[in-house]
């Protein structure tokens, strides 16, 4: 298993317990987890439970990456259970092409290991989300509606797959 992907400007890396502060502060903001699978992080434990899964993830068959920016951490990208992969940037960066530099250098990385697909489930109303995926060639394959029960509310789901 690679530990590190690095691209022209950043580099894509292996999750450390250390990691939970910077991980925290974006997993807290309500902007970066407006169409994330859970509400916005309020306890450090909870970003560090999170924090110990991604590190457990080959377990389950994880291959995710934190990405990191002039040595600073920045998101996550990659796969907690493959084929599907997420990713989340703080959105202090959004706007700059770090998503898109990210999801290519891992689809790459991805290929490399000799997966077939990649997959992605995301909100509708995640337009950004849904321009990144098919820039990087994944093409809508369904809909769903109430997918996920995120702090009392229904939101719907948009899938992608990408043949490797």
């Amino acid at each position: 298993m690679v530990e590190e992907i690095r691209t022209e400007r950043l580099v894509l890396r292996r999750a450390r317990l250390d990691d939970v502060h910077a991980m925290h502060s974006i997993m807290r903001n309500p902007d970066a987890m407006r169409f994330w699978s859970t509400l916005p992080h309020e306890r450090l434990e909870q970003t560090e439970a999170w924090l110990r899964d991604m590190i457990d993830g080959p377990a389950h068959g994880g291959d995710d990456f934190l990405v990191e920016l002039d040595g600073r951490v920045i998101g996550k990208m990659g796969g907690w259970r493959l084929p599907e992969i997420g990713y989340l940037l703080d959105p202090a960066v959004w706007g700059r092409g770090y998503a898109y530099e990210g999801l290519r250098a891992y689809v790459d990385y991805r290929r490399g290991c000799g997966s077939t697909e990649l997959t992605a489930d995301t909100d509708p109303r995640n337009t950004a989300s849904r321009r990144l995926l098919e820039k990087c060639g994944f093409v809508e394959t369904g809909h769903a509606a109430n997918t996920w029960f995120i702090g009392g509310e229904w939101f719907d789901s948009i899938y992608y797959r990408l043949e490797l």
